[in-house]
């Protein structure tokens, strides 16, 4: 016999969907990218491939992030502005917002904390391109985006929440501007909101390569630079819609809202 909560919580599942999100896309704003990543591209990309949120994510700024969310209107994506923040010890942190005022709070701490004086050199690092809704090109970012901040790791997870952002430890499966690659290990206290795996593994391989940080959820997503890599891997949450605030429910595991992970062979 179920008791009252329990009847509650499978009633709540039943009435919810699933959510298909990317949370790491990169624009043309970011110096790795691909020049065709634009708002109207990666839109028409995303719905392509079933996906109903995206996380808009370049490096050190989320200037592109209200062109993407403009180029959604109206269609059956949600997007949300986030960045990626690269610590002082050189670790990618992805940071997730629900309002692009809290993402341009973010901004303004990074980009008082880049590196000042060094601007980007298209040659070597690529162009940083702002574009509108539209696709058309209305300026460039000429500060070093690809470059790490002065911040350490604990002060931009601490000035993520402050901001009201989730805090998610990119690619932890890569040696490579990942947590674990960088420092060897996730230090005692850090308080991320999730663990993202990398296409490399699936998201099973992932939590069980990493199960020593169990403690943490989960997820996986694209990073992707170019239109093809847009959702190749997401993330399926149990959630009542693609809102920030269900997200931050599933990855809590609270109301029935959770992250969905398929074991292998299923």
């Amino acid at each position: 016999m179920l008791c009252e909560s329990e009847g509650k919580l499978i009633e709540e599942r039943e009435s919810l969907g699933v959510v298909m999100a990317d949370l790491h896309v990169h624009t043309c704003l970011s110096p790795c990218a691909g020049l065709d990543m634009t708002p109207m591209k990666i839109v028409e990309k995303a719905r392509q491939r079933g996906l109903s949120l995206i996380a808009v994510t370049d490096h050190n700024t989320a200037q592109n992030a209200s062109a993407v969310m403009a180029a959604a209107l109206g269609s059956d994506l949600r997007v949300i502005p986030g960045m990626v923040v690269t610590t002082a010890e050189e670790v990618h942190v992805v940071a997730l917002f629900e309002t692009l005022e809290s993402a341009a709070a973010l901004q303004h701490v990074v980009f008082d904390n880049l590196t000042p004086g060094i601007k980007n050199d298209e040659n070597l690092f690529g162009m940083q391109v702002i574009s509108n809704e539209f696709d058309e090109v209305v300026g460039f970012n000429e500060r070093l985006l690809i470059g790490a901040t002065t911040l350490d790791l604990g002060e931009v997870v601490d000035t993520i929440h402050r901001f009201g952002g989730l805090a998610v430890a990119a690619h932890i499966d890569r040696e490579g501007f990942s947590v674990i690659g960088q420092l060897g290990f996730i230090p005692d206290g850090m308080d991320f909101d999730a663990l993202e795996i990398s296409k490399r593994l699936s998201l099973a391989q992932g939590m069980a390569q990493f199960g020593e940080y169990e403690r943490f959820p989960f997820i996986t997503s694209s990073d992707a630079h170019s239109l093809d890599e847009i959702g190749t891997v997401s993330t399926r949450f149990r959630a009542a819609g693609p809102e920030m605030d269900e997200i931050r429910l599933a990855l809590s595991g609270k109301k029935g809202r959770e992250v969905i992970v398929a074991m292998e062979g299923c």
